[in-house]
């Protein structure tokens, strides 16, 4: 269906509109997709998608109650498609509305005053943030989510809203992604089958599996092989890992997925000679499959918080290497921590020799990570999370999220000074934003072009730059292996799949 009116009525289920940036496939759809599918009828549901990608789509049970309704928006104009939002929901009447990263701020804003319940989902940021915030985003983050739940997947996400968007610890819900473990650890267990007696090597017993990739990938090569599943989009830098791989004297790679980087990324594993070495799968409905022929899994992206990639590596039993992004560092078993790297590609290019070096040191980190796969990242805690939030059950879980930001005070080294710098004044002085709606916005634009030079009198090169913000990476973790221990002990006891951020 295109419209999206008249959808209320007694007795049916919750309507839930969730608006995307973009409904292409990525983690957060994913992720929604098999939320949906997995309730079913107890949700009926909205999804807007604001560039009109809903390549999604073909994830969702075809007996689903879904509309997806065309929505347009002018660029540069946050107040007046603030103002058309806030038409849209009075007409679609939903139950809640979730919006969803940077990308839907709009339709935050359309709510300020509420016309309707309201949860905003942040999984990460987009090159633009990487290294830094941005002042005017910060800002309107500060102001405009002040008062709704944020549902946060990663403990860096956490130390962020808190810290630096200072947002109050009451509206922090921390909720872990997770995934459909059996479909992957079933892969898992059959390469340890293939491979773990008598001592591992590259190759040989590998031929079972080179079905899906075809071409001998997979099996006989006798070299490892090493896989990643990503969209190639430019903050994923597949670039960093093809340079990686042109330093490895051998090696095969796997890159599944699609994107605006591919044609981009075939030109540069030609100009490194690597062409032979690489194999671009292309879009995958179904990874599983593809898991189980890989030998290490790689991720080279410059920005992540808590990727389902890396959590469907660990599933299928597969050493990582990794950039040091987000939680990596803390998601995976401490044995495999010493291969999460900083952002170069000679870092990535050691962590790589170094697996490919031990066969047998592989398995047994593979090993590992299948068991924290199962023991900490079970989809029935995130399903059980996310359902209470679009029903309105919250109280339990702003107390475990009150819980995550205690947590992360303590020990986390975090950078203050610019934000603070701004002041207090300067998000008082935002109030009317908040608390008197849309025609606050229009008159003061205090969220549409937020000006950094003016924040509370600021000298303008005290606020411009990446001094106006503090840094991502300055709430990176400290120390991996503690850190470790620290999910370890926060065990699966904790509120529907809410656990305290250490």
């Amino acid at each position: 269906m295109d419209g999206a009116t008249g959808l209320t009525g007694e007795g049916r289920a919750p309507l839930v509109a969730h608006v995307f940036p973009s409904f292409a496939v990525g983690g957060a759809q994913v992720r929604f997709a098999a939320i949906a599918n997995h309730f079913g009828p107890a949700f009926r549901h909205i999804v807007v998608a604001l560039d009109g990608d809903l390549a999604c789509r073909e994830r969702l049970r075809p007996d689903l109650d879904v509309m997806f309704p065309g929505v347009a928006a002018a660029k540069g104009a946050m107040v007046l498609n603030a103002w058309h939002y806030r038409g849209l929901l009075r007409a679609w009447r939903p139950d809640v509305l979730v919006t969803c990263n940077w990308g839907a701020i709009e339709f935050a804003l359309a709510n300020i005053v509420p016309v309707t319940r309201h949860l905003h989902v942040v999984d990460g940021f987009g090159p633009e943030e990487h290294e830094a915030q941005i002042a005017r985003r910060v800002l309107t983050r500060r102001v405009v989510l002040r008062r709704t739940p944020v549902v946060l997947p990663s403990r860096r996400l956490v130390r962020i809203a808190t810290d630096i968007w200072k947002l109050p610890p009451g509206v922090v819900r921390y909720v872990p992604n997770g995934i459909d473990l059996a479909r992957f650890a079933t892969d898992g267990g059959q390469r340890l089958s293939r491979r773990g007696s008598g001592g591992a090597s590259w190759g040989g017993s590998r031929g079972a599996s080179r079905g899906v990739l075809g071409g001998g990938y997979g099996g006989g090569w006798g070299q490892p092989v090493i896989g990643t599943v990503a969209a190639l989009r430019a903050e994923k830098n597949i670039a960093r890992l093809l340079r990686a791989l042109a330093m490895l004297p051998s090696g095969r790679l796997v890159v599944v997925g699609d994107g605006p980087e591919r044609g981009a990324l075939e030109s540069l594993s030609a100009a490194l000679g690597v062409s032979e070495r690489v194999h671009f799968a292309g879009h995958h409905r179904d990874t599983s499959g593809l898991y189980a022929q890989f030998d290490i899994f790689a991720l080279s992206s410059d920005t992540e918080q808590m990727p389902l990639s890396v959590i469907e590596a660990m599933a299928s039993g597969l050493p990582v290497v990794s950039t040091d992004v987000g939680d990596v560092g803390l998601m995976l078993t401490p044995e495999n921590v010493p291969y999460v790297t900083r952002l170069d590609d000679a870092a990535l290019t050691v962590a790589l020799g170094g697996l490919m070096a031990d066969p047998d040191l592989c398995l047994r980190i593979g090993a590992a990570n299948l068991a924290k796969a199962r023991r900490d990242f079970d989809q029935s805690a995130m399903f059980a999370a996310h359902a209470a939030l679009w029903r309105g059950g919250c109280d339990s879980l702003a107390e475990a999220g009150r819980d995550a930001v205690a947590g992360v005070g303590q020990g986390a080294v975090v950078r203050r000074d610019a934000v603070a710098a701004a002041g207090q004044g300067a998000a008082m002085g935002l109030d009317a934003l908040a608390g008197g709606g849309l025609d606050a916005a229009a008159s003061q634009d205090a969220a549409a072009e937020l000006d950094p030079t003016a924040v509370a009198g600021q000298d303008p090169t005290a606020v411009a730059g990446q001094d106006a913000v503090a840094r991502q990476d300055a709430v990176a973790r400290q120390d991996a292996v503690a850190g470790q221990d620290a999910v370890a002990g926060g065990g699966r006891d904790a509120v529907v799949g809410v656990r305290p951020a250490p």
